[in-house]
């Protein structure tokens, strides 16, 4: 992030003369904005939609393909490769009333860090060019970039030795900057709890074009940033984290239960067994049509988890035919790409594009009984239907108090269900209607077996259909309108988030359909 003085020197000079203007009321011209863009950042990281790179840099981090078509494009897309770029994007955005959106790596599950809901004049802000990593063995920490992958930054811990790790997310394509600030979590949350759990700093490029740390960004911010859905603050160009340990060797397993084998009453069992096991073991289910796959991590060999398993989960039928001992960082990809997949397999950034997909997400409090799993398991019998993914609680990320980052997910939380469905992209932007109807009313379905007042979802898989921002004459998101979608993914840690707003981008230029809005303290 180090700038020579002749580059601080100009960056200055470019703030004086930039952060005097406030935001036009109505779009900039394009050539005021490219022109102020080309004062400060190559022409070569500058695409406009006659440029004939353009759709494929757009396209190159666009992760769902009904959003390929029918969707609100950018007019400009921006790739920087430093912190000074950084800047002055914000600064000729602001001054020519151009709002920026944030990709790291395109996962957004609206897609609203590369298109819009609504018609406006956006440019792109793609970080691909800033995604280094970089570890610190001896002091267990690591500085990664918000452009990296996860599947760059696991690569980089675990070359860096056998017995570091980081808790985040099993899909390797995913980005850091969009994962972490939404709280992040994977096979590794039950023993270290969220990758935002373990963010100890961060760089913040803000409204006004500034360059801000842990420090100089105020305690509030920093904790908004940890969780609290971070493109609504500034853009965090690098995350400092605490790196975690693990045994050198770990042990995973995939048992598959069909209904005739009796899914129902294992995934029943289930839901009082996962939470409350050691914080070393974490298995996972996948119900998909008349199964139920319990995929599990295990921080220690077959030899130690067979004896848990036999006396806490016996109804699973585990064995030690079903044992696959590896390093951790040999576990990333297997987990998630198959036993055929390489360690090295993690650091592809692209994934198939040939089908798109719907999801949302629900917390349970309370074990649903028999005779409804039954019932769900009906619904993933009929044409159309989607899958679950149940990810169980307890452990670090339950003993974390609700207030302590934004993500209040904690306590007294069993599991949570994420709900998917997918349909051919062949189908372009206006296919998939059978498959969201299911999702729409299974999520109907499901409301009196889950968390509520307010229904919590997590915020990292975003769905529009909980709510959208209303931006009033002042152009400025409504906090009241906002509590609709915003205290289902945050509860009461909502109103925090919008002072923090306040404190950093008033005028709420870093704005989407779901970013978090301004609230002035005593208002």
């Amino acid at each position: 992030m180090a700038m020579s003085s002749r580059s601080l020197g100009a960056l200055a000079a470019f703030v004086f003369l930039c952060s005097a203007a406030s935001m036009s009321s109505s779009m900039a011209a394009t050539d005021s904005f490219l022109q102020c863009l080309s004062a400060s950042i190559p022409s070569q990281l500058l695409y406009t939609q006659s440029s004939p790179s353009y759709t494929s840099v757009l396209d190159a981090g666009i992760r769902n393909p009904k959003f390929l078509t029918n969707t609100t494009r950018p007019v400009w897309i921006i790739t920087p490769t430093n912190a000074s770029h950084v800047q002055a994007a914000v600064l000729c955005g602001r001054r020519n009333g151009v709002r920026l959106h944030i990709r790291s790596g395109g996962h957004d599950y609206e897609g609203l860090s590369y298109r819009s809901e609504r018609p406006e004049t956006f440019a792109v802000l793609d970080l691909v060019n800033i995604r280094a990593v970089r570890v610190d063995a001896a002091s267990a920490t690591a500085w990664v970039d918000s452009g990296a992958t996860l599947g760059e930054m696991y690569y980089a811990i675990g070359k860096a030795g056998g017995r570091i790790a980081f808790p985040a997310g099993l899909c390797p394509t995913v980005g850091v900057g969009g994962h972490f600030s939404g709280g992040g979590f994977g096979m590794l949350l039950r023993k270290y709890g969220l990758a935002a759990d373990n963010v100890v700093d961060a760089v913040l490029v803000d409204a006004k074009g500034r360059l801000l740390d842990k420090n100089s960004m105020g305690s509030d911010v920093f904790w908004a940033l940890r969780g609290g859905a971070g493109e609504s603050f500034g853009i965090v160009l690098s995350w400092k984290v605490k790196l975690v340990a693990v045994p050198p060797t770990v042990t995973v397993f995939n048992v598959p239960v069909t209904v005739s084998q009796g899914a129902i009453d294992v995934v029943t069992r289930w839901q009082a067994v996962a939470p409350s096991l050691p914080d070393d073991l974490f298995i996972r289910v996948l119900v998909q049509g008349q199964r139920a796959s319990f995929q599990s991590l295990y921080l220690g060999t077959c030899d130690a988890l067979l004896p848990v398993m036999r006396s806490r989960f016996p109804e699973l039928g585990m064995n030690r035919s079903d044992c696959r001992e590896m390093t951790w960082i040999q576990s990333v990809p297997y987990i998630y790409l198959g036993s055929s997949a390489t360690v090295e397999d993690i650091l592809n950034r692209t994934i198939a594009m040939d089908t798109s997909n719907k999801a949302t997400s629900d917390y349970v409090r309370q074990a649903i009984g028999r005779d409804t799993w039954s019932a769900i398991f009906g619904w993933l019998a009929r044409p159309n239907a989607g899958l679950m993914i149940l990810d169980p609680y307890g452990g670090q990320i339950g003993s974390v108090a609700e207030a302590a980052t934004p993500f209040p997910h904690r306590g007294g939380v069993l599991y949570n269900i994420q709900y998917m469905n997918f349909w051919s992209a062949a189908g372009g932007g206006g296919g998939g209607a059978a498959q969201r109807a299911w999702i729409r009313d299974f999520y109907a379905f499901m409301a009196p077996f889950v968390s509520k007042d307010p229904r919590e979802a997590y915020a990292n898989y975003r769905d529009l259909d909980l709510g959208e921002n209303v931006v009033g004459a002042g152009g400025v998101s409504s906090y009241d309108a906002g509590k609709v979608w915003g205290e289902k993914y945050f509860r009461g840690n909502y109103q925090r988030l919008a002072m923090a707003k306040a404190q950093i981008d008033a005028d709420d230029y870093f704005r989407n359909e779901q970013s978090i809005p301004p609230l002035v303290a005593g208002k």
